[in-house]
Protein backbone atom coordinates (compact mmCIF):
# COMPACT_ATOMS: atom_id res chain seq x y z
CA UNK A 1 0.00 0.00 0.00
CA UNK A 2 2.77 2.29 1.32
CA UNK A 3 4.54 1.95 -2.68
CA UNK A 4 0.96 2.86 -3.88
CA UNK A 5 0.99 6.11 -2.07
CA UNK A 6 4.75 6.93 -2.96
CA UNK A 7 3.95 6.64 -6.57
CA UNK A 8 1.05 8.52 -6.32
CA UNK A 9 2.82 11.59 -4.27
CA UNK A 10 6.11 11.07 -7.08
CA UNK A 11 3.19 11.60 -9.78
CA UNK A 12 1.42 14.12 -8.44
CA UNK A 13 4.89 16.44 -7.75
CA UNK A 14 6.00 15.45 -11.46
CA UNK A 15 2.77 17.22 -12.84
CA UNK A 16 3.37 19.77 -10.83
CA UNK A 17 6.90 20.58 -11.45
CA UNK A 18 5.80 19.91 -15.30
CA UNK A 19 2.96 22.38 -14.25
CA UNK A 20 5.06 25.18 -12.73
CA UNK A 21 7.79 24.60 -16.13
CA UNK A 22 5.07 25.17 -18.76
CA UNK A 23 4.12 28.86 -16.84
CA UNK A 24 7.43 29.70 -16.81
CA UNK A 25 7.95 28.66 -20.88
CA UNK A 26 4.77 30.15 -20.96
CA UNK A 27 5.32 33.65 -19.61
CA UNK A 28 9.32 33.59 -20.78
CA UNK A 29 8.32 33.03 -24.48
CA UNK A 30 4.62 35.08 -24.24
CA UNK A 31 4.47 37.79 -27.51
CA UNK A 32 1.48 39.83 -27.01
CA UNK A 33 -0.73 40.04 -30.10
CA UNK A 34 -2.62 43.37 -31.16
CA UNK A 35 -5.87 43.29 -30.64
CA UNK A 36 -6.25 44.97 -33.69
CA UNK A 37 -4.63 42.18 -35.34
CA UNK A 38 -7.51 39.67 -34.54
CA UNK A 39 -10.01 42.14 -34.74
CA UNK A 40 -8.31 42.82 -38.74
CA UNK A 41 -8.50 38.93 -38.94
CA UNK A 42 -12.39 38.94 -38.15
CA UNK A 43 -13.38 41.03 -41.15
CA UNK A 44 -10.87 39.62 -43.74
CA UNK A 45 -13.08 37.09 -46.42
CA UNK A 46 -10.58 34.01 -45.04
CA UNK A 47 -9.99 33.17 -48.66
CA UNK A 48 -6.31 32.85 -47.83
CA UNK A 49 -5.63 33.50 -51.88
CA UNK A 50 -2.45 35.86 -51.62
CA UNK A 51 -3.95 38.35 -53.97
CA UNK A 52 -2.77 41.11 -51.22
CA UNK A 53 0.69 40.07 -51.81
CA UNK A 54 1.08 37.78 -48.45
CA UNK A 55 0.94 34.18 -47.71
CA UNK A 56 -2.71 34.13 -45.96
CA UNK A 57 -5.21 36.23 -44.15
CA UNK A 58 -3.29 36.36 -41.20
CA UNK A 59 -0.12 37.73 -42.41
CA UNK A 60 -2.01 40.06 -44.14
CA UNK A 61 -3.72 41.08 -40.39
CA UNK A 62 -0.74 41.33 -39.06
CA UNK A 63 1.18 43.40 -42.17
CA UNK A 64 -2.06 46.00 -41.47
CA UNK A 65 -1.46 46.15 -37.76
CA UNK A 66 1.86 46.44 -37.63
CA UNK A 67 1.30 49.09 -40.50
CA UNK A 68 3.15 47.63 -43.49
CA UNK A 69 -0.24 47.12 -45.65
CA UNK A 70 -2.97 49.47 -46.72
CA UNK A 71 -6.20 49.01 -44.81
CA UNK A 72 -7.45 48.87 -48.23
CA UNK A 73 -5.35 46.10 -49.47
CA UNK A 74 -7.83 42.90 -49.51
CA UNK A 75 -8.91 42.94 -53.26
CA UNK A 76 -11.25 40.29 -52.34
CA UNK A 77 -12.94 42.15 -49.59
CA UNK A 78 -12.98 45.81 -52.14
CA UNK A 79 -14.63 48.84 -50.24
CA UNK A 80 -17.07 46.77 -47.85
CA UNK A 81 -13.90 45.40 -45.84
CA UNK A 82 -11.74 48.26 -46.10
CA UNK A 83 -14.15 50.22 -44.23
CA UNK A 84 -14.27 48.11 -42.00
CA UNK A 85 -10.79 47.57 -41.52
CA UNK A 86 -10.02 51.23 -41.65
CA UNK A 87 -12.19 51.07 -38.61
CA UNK A 88 -10.39 49.20 -36.63
CA UNK A 89 -7.35 50.70 -37.68
CA UNK A 90 -8.71 54.78 -37.02
CA UNK A 91 -7.87 55.48 -40.50
CA UNK A 92 -9.41 56.52 -43.38
CA UNK A 93 -9.81 53.85 -45.93
CA UNK A 94 -9.64 54.86 -49.54
CA UNK A 95 -11.43 51.82 -51.33
CA UNK A 96 -9.33 50.33 -54.04
CA UNK A 97 -11.19 50.60 -57.30
CA UNK A 98 -12.34 46.92 -58.02
CA UNK A 99 -10.37 44.60 -60.47
CA UNK A 100 -11.47 41.81 -62.28
CA UNK A 101 -9.94 39.10 -64.25
CA UNK A 102 -9.92 39.35 -68.43
CA UNK A 103 -8.33 36.60 -70.92
CA UNK A 104 -6.91 38.53 -73.63
CA UNK A 105 -7.59 35.93 -76.27
CA UNK A 106 -10.80 35.38 -78.49
CA UNK A 107 -8.97 32.54 -81.04
CA UNK A 108 -11.77 30.45 -80.34
CA UNK A 109 -12.64 27.21 -82.45
CA UNK A 110 -14.50 29.58 -85.38
CA UNK A 111 -11.23 31.66 -85.89
CA UNK A 112 -8.05 29.65 -85.50
CA UNK A 113 -7.74 25.60 -85.34
CA UNK A 114 -5.89 23.12 -83.02
CA UNK A 115 -2.75 21.95 -84.75
CA UNK A 116 -2.54 18.44 -83.07
CA UNK A 117 -4.85 16.27 -81.31
CA UNK A 118 -3.72 15.90 -77.84
CA UNK A 119 -4.76 13.58 -75.58
CA UNK A 120 -2.08 13.94 -72.28
CA UNK A 121 -2.75 15.88 -69.04
CA UNK A 122 -5.76 18.20 -69.38
CA UNK A 123 -3.19 20.52 -68.56
CA UNK A 124 -2.23 24.05 -69.97
CA UNK A 125 0.89 23.94 -68.01
CA UNK A 126 1.76 20.57 -69.02
CA UNK A 127 0.86 21.35 -73.12
CA UNK A 128 3.75 24.71 -72.37
CA UNK A 129 6.31 23.03 -70.70
CA UNK A 130 6.52 19.68 -72.76
CA UNK A 131 6.73 21.93 -75.86
CA UNK A 132 4.23 20.51 -77.39
CA UNK A 133 2.53 22.18 -80.56
CA UNK A 134 -1.19 21.78 -79.60
CA UNK A 135 -2.67 25.01 -81.35
CA UNK A 136 -1.26 27.19 -84.79
CA UNK A 137 -1.36 29.96 -82.34
CA UNK A 138 1.24 29.96 -80.14
CA UNK A 139 0.11 32.59 -78.13
CA UNK A 140 -3.03 31.89 -77.72
CA UNK A 141 -5.64 30.31 -74.87
CA UNK A 142 -5.41 26.50 -74.79
CA UNK A 143 -8.46 25.75 -73.05
CA UNK A 144 -7.65 22.92 -70.85
CA UNK A 145 -8.07 24.53 -67.48
CA UNK A 146 -5.13 25.86 -65.64
CA UNK A 147 -7.37 28.96 -64.64
CA UNK A 148 -10.42 27.41 -63.96
CA UNK A 149 -9.39 24.97 -61.48
CA UNK A 150 -7.78 27.43 -59.37
CA UNK A 151 -10.59 30.30 -59.57
CA UNK A 152 -12.07 30.05 -55.79
CA UNK A 153 -15.73 31.53 -57.36
CA UNK A 154 -16.06 29.24 -60.04
CA UNK A 155 -15.80 32.40 -62.31
CA UNK A 156 -14.35 30.85 -65.48
CA UNK A 157 -16.15 29.30 -68.20
CA UNK A 158 -14.79 27.81 -71.85
CA UNK A 159 -16.53 29.02 -74.62
CA UNK A 160 -15.51 27.22 -78.12
CA UNK A 161 -12.02 26.32 -76.76
CA UNK A 162 -10.99 30.05 -74.82
CA UNK A 163 -12.01 30.85 -71.47
CA UNK A 164 -14.16 33.43 -70.53
CA UNK A 165 -14.63 35.41 -67.40
CA UNK A 166 -17.53 36.22 -65.81
CA UNK A 167 -16.95 39.72 -64.32
CA UNK A 168 -19.84 39.85 -61.78
CA UNK A 169 -18.60 36.35 -59.78
CA UNK A 170 -15.03 37.23 -60.27
CA UNK A 171 -13.47 38.38 -56.85
CA UNK A 172 -10.21 39.84 -58.70
CA UNK A 173 -8.00 37.19 -56.65
CA UNK A 174 -5.67 37.00 -59.53
CA UNK A 175 -4.98 33.38 -59.21
CA UNK A 176 -5.38 32.16 -62.91
CA UNK A 177 -3.21 35.33 -63.55
CA UNK A 178 -0.51 33.25 -61.75
CA UNK A 179 -1.70 29.78 -62.86
CA UNK A 180 -2.00 30.51 -66.30
CA UNK A 181 1.29 29.33 -68.38
CA UNK A 182 0.69 31.77 -71.46
CA UNK A 183 0.28 34.73 -69.51
CA UNK A 184 -2.71 35.60 -70.95
CA UNK A 185 -5.19 36.73 -68.27
CA UNK A 186 -4.71 39.95 -66.67
CA UNK A 187 -6.30 42.08 -64.04
CA UNK A 188 -8.30 45.03 -65.31
CA UNK A 189 -10.49 47.75 -64.04
CA UNK A 190 -14.23 46.06 -63.43
CA UNK A 191 -15.78 49.38 -65.12
CA UNK A 192 -13.49 49.05 -68.28
CA UNK A 193 -15.48 48.10 -71.08
CA UNK A 194 -12.74 48.40 -74.24
CA UNK A 195 -10.33 45.68 -74.09
CA UNK A 196 -7.82 44.28 -76.32
CA UNK A 197 -8.53 40.18 -76.95
CA UNK A 198 -5.50 39.18 -78.23
CA UNK A 199 -1.87 38.80 -76.96
CA UNK A 200 0.35 37.63 -80.14
CA UNK A 201 2.96 40.26 -81.03
CA UNK A 202 4.18 38.79 -83.92
CA UNK A 203 3.72 40.71 -86.97
CA UNK A 204 0.45 41.35 -88.89
CA UNK A 205 1.13 38.39 -91.63
CA UNK A 206 2.05 35.58 -89.40
CA UNK A 207 -0.96 36.65 -87.05
CA UNK A 208 -3.65 36.10 -90.03
CA UNK A 209 -2.04 33.02 -91.16
CA UNK A 210 -3.04 31.50 -87.59
CA UNK A 211 -6.28 33.38 -86.28
CA UNK A 212 -9.00 35.69 -87.76
CA UNK A 213 -9.10 38.18 -85.05
CA UNK A 214 -5.50 38.54 -83.99
CA UNK A 215 -4.08 42.04 -83.84
CA UNK A 216 -2.32 42.77 -87.13
CA UNK A 217 -0.70 45.81 -85.12
CA UNK A 218 -2.06 48.33 -87.79
CA UNK A 219 -2.65 51.21 -85.77
CA UNK A 220 -5.79 52.32 -86.48
CA UNK A 221 -7.04 52.31 -83.00
CA UNK A 222 -3.84 54.34 -82.16
CA UNK A 223 -5.76 57.19 -84.58
CA UNK A 224 -8.72 57.15 -83.17
CA UNK A 225 -7.82 57.64 -79.61
CA UNK A 226 -8.34 61.35 -78.94
CA UNK A 227 -6.83 60.53 -74.67
CA UNK A 228 -3.35 58.86 -76.16
CA UNK A 229 -4.63 55.47 -74.37
CA UNK A 230 -3.60 53.10 -77.27
CA UNK A 231 0.11 52.46 -78.14
CA UNK A 232 1.11 49.25 -80.30
CA UNK A 233 3.94 47.71 -78.82
CA UNK A 234 5.56 44.82 -80.77
CA UNK A 235 2.77 44.78 -83.47
CA UNK A 236 0.24 44.37 -80.29
CA UNK A 237 -2.39 47.34 -79.32
CA UNK A 238 -2.11 47.53 -75.75
CA UNK A 239 -4.30 50.16 -73.91
CA UNK A 240 -3.54 52.41 -70.51
CA UNK A 241 -6.85 52.13 -68.10
CA UNK A 242 -5.80 55.41 -66.46
CA UNK A 243 -6.18 56.94 -69.71
CA UNK A 244 -9.03 55.33 -71.25
CA UNK A 245 -12.42 57.14 -71.25
CA UNK A 246 -14.14 54.09 -72.92
CA UNK A 247 -15.33 55.97 -75.85
CA UNK A 248 -15.17 52.71 -78.30
CA UNK A 249 -14.05 54.62 -81.50
CA UNK A 250 -11.04 52.31 -81.58
CA UNK A 251 -13.26 49.19 -81.44
CA UNK A 252 -15.50 50.14 -84.41
CA UNK A 253 -12.24 51.16 -86.34
CA UNK A 254 -10.52 47.78 -85.53
CA UNK A 255 -10.56 45.67 -88.95
CA UNK A 256 -9.95 42.48 -86.90
CA UNK A 257 -12.27 43.28 -84.32
CA UNK A 258 -9.50 42.43 -82.07
CA UNK A 259 -10.54 45.37 -79.46
CA UNK A 260 -13.90 45.08 -77.83
CA UNK A 261 -16.48 47.79 -76.47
Amino acid sequence: MSSIIIATVVIGLVGVLVGIGLVYIGNKFHVDVDERESAVREVLPGNNCGACGYAGCDAMAAAIADGEAPVNGCPVGGAAVAEKVGQIMGVSAEAAARKVAFVRCNGTDEHTSKRNEYYGIQDCRAVVLGGIPYSNCAYGCLGLGSCSEVCPENAIRFRNGVAVVNKEACVGCGLCVKNCPRHLIELVPYDQKVLVRCSNPEKGKSVKENCDVGCIGCKLCTRQCESGAITVDEALARIDYSKCTNCGKCAEKCPQRSIIA
